[in-house]
């Protein structure tokens, strides 16, 4: 590693779900929150959110049931989503400086959460070292880290989509090139990268160590590289070894490039240790019974033991839940079927109020995806301290711009309001962390008459919980095909159970067995 890296190592050596009061002697499930620190908090003033502005609204998170964070890119990087690095050693500084960052690590970490964050390095710019030093110079000692397309290395290598450059929102033209994964100098670089980040002052404590890894397009052939074939084996799994070896108690997940792969190829090969359960996200938005089954049963019945899955219904890249015109109580009903099936609940930021975004179509540029990463809303009129409006007078995207003042769509207007949405997820989640069943048991399966009604249990040890979910806009009347007897109703509704009983429009309800 260089000078500049190797001196920061040595620089730091609500009642409405309300049943019982929460067991507090069972381990809570995790839940994770997917954020983009720079539409976040800023704690500066200089529009764009920050690791001490995330610092300082941990209290918030911990208070809605957060227990991890997981964030966009750090590293250095002329594109505002940091997805493709100038220098992978430096904290962007408009996020902050590493000091800042470790801070907040450590706070983390003092509150009981964990960590983790996003990781791309199968690509650079032309701002980078590697670009700066091998182009043209066949005797660089980075000659084999990047990719090119002649024998001079005169022309670095496209990248995804065959691209050499991408279009900033702000005007910036970025050149981009792909990383030689089958390099040993690279998979060296990378082990010790990632290592730093594990333990950045080696003392094998790591309390100022990120708990993972999110593995952004990780592939095992390479955006059709001819040379970059069986990465899994070659490049990923070895990282990966080389990890734990350091601290077995991280997990690394890896986001599938085809939102079609379950990622149990994955599993085996690269060892990772969770995927993105895409399926089960988009038949949760199709509010389809027969897909829900079909995913639930493929994503948490089929994954092996020692595996996991993200459940999600919102992420970076697709457009806002709230945006596809879903009324509030189905909005409702889709956080219930992510926090309450199983796996691993992530929570894109803002999912919480229902903040909308999609994505535009102005040109060939990133800022289309702006949209679906906004400021996120603390406040009724749209403006107060702390808001990141990065984006700000930049052209379409901001006039264009999702947030609307007074719009019931902030923080501040549905806090203290026990019908939003915010309090529904607050209090989801804080119905799943009080059963074990829910928070960390398994998923099957309850068979039912009624093509509008999904019903499961969740299982652990001895506890039993049954969840049934109308999925229509009109009252279901429902028959749970296994017997079931003295169920009682632990989600606050009135909803008794009976042999044949009656869902509302967009109702649900958990019954411990």
């Amino acid at each position: 590693m260089r000078t500049v890296f190797t001196s920061l190592l040595c620089l730091l050596s609500i009642t409405i779900l309300v049943a019982q009061k929460p067991n507090s002697q069972h381990p809570k499930g995790e839940v994770m929150y997917h954020v983009c620190q720079r539409s976040f908090y800023d704690s500066d003033g200089d529009l764009h959110g920050d690791l001490n502005g995330l610092r300082k609204k941990l209290p918030y998170l911990q208070d809605l049931g957060i227990t991890s964070i997981l964030l966009f890119p750090l590293y250095e990087s002329d594109c505002y989503h940091n997805y493709f690095a100038n220098d992978f050693e430096k904290i962007d500084p408009e996020f902050g400086t590493m000091q800042d960052y470790l801070a907040l690590v450590k706070e983390v970490h003092a509150r009981g959460m964990k960590i983790y964050i996003d990781m791309e390095t199968q690509y650079v710019t032309s701002q980078h070292l590697w670009w700066k030093d091998a182009v043209s110079n066949l005797s660089s000692p980075y000659s084999d880290f990047i990719l090119f397309d002649d024998s001079a290395h005169n022309v670095p290598a496209t990248m995804i989509f065959d691209l050499r450059l991408l279009n900033g929102f702000d005007g910036k033209v970025v050149h981009v090139t792909t990383v030689n994964l089958k390099s040993p100098k690279v998979l060296d670089y990378n082990v010790q990268l990632f290592s730093y980040f594990l333990d950045p002052n080696q003392d094998g404590r790591f309390d100022d160590g990120v708990d993972g890894f999110r593995l952004d397009h990780a592939m095992d052939h390479l955006d059709g590289k001819p040379t970059l074939t069986n990465l899994f084996a070659e490049f990923w799994k070895p990282l990966i070894v080389s990890l734990k070896a350091i601290n077995p108690n991280i997990k690394i997940v890896a986001e599938q490039a085809n939102w079609e792969d379950y990622g149990f190829e994955y599993f085996e090969k690269a060892t990772v240790d969770r995927m993105f359960g895409f399926g089960l996200q988009k038949a949760i938005l199709a509010m389809d019974k027969q897909k829900i089954i079909e995913n639930a049963e493929m994503i948490l019945r089929k994954t092996p033991a020692g595996k996991e899955q993200f459940v999600f219904i919102e992420n970076h890249d697709i457009d806002r839940f709230a945006s596809l015109n879903f009324s509030l109580e189905k909005q409702k009903l889709a956080a219930a079927m992510m926090l309450m099936m199983g796996g691993i609940p992530s929570i894109y930021y803002g999912q919480e109020i229902g903040m909308k975004g999609t994505a535009y179509a102005f040109g060939n540029t990133d800022g289309n995806d702006i949209g679906r990463r906004e400021a996120f809303d603390w406040y009724t009129d749209g403006a107060g301290e702390g808001m990141a409006f990065w984006y700000e007078n930049s052209g379409a995207w901001w006039t264009n711009a999702n947030l609307k003042p007074q719009d019931g769509i902030s923080l501040e207007e549905q806090v203290n309001n026990p019908e939003s949405l915010y309090n529904f997820y607050k209090n989801t989640i804080a119905l799943r962390q009080r059963y074990p069943a829910l928070s960390n048991g398994t998923y099957e399966n309850a068979p039912n008459n009624n093509q509008q009604v999904v019903s499961f249990y969740r299982k652990s040890g001895k506890q039993k919980m049954l969840v049934m979910m109308n999925l229509s806009n009109e009252a279901q009347r429902v028959t749970v095909a296994d017997k079931v007897r003295g169920a009682r109703n632990v989600s606050g509704n009135d909803v008794s159970f009976q042999k044949e009983l009656t869902l509302k429009p967009f109702q649900w309800s958990v019954w411990m067995m």
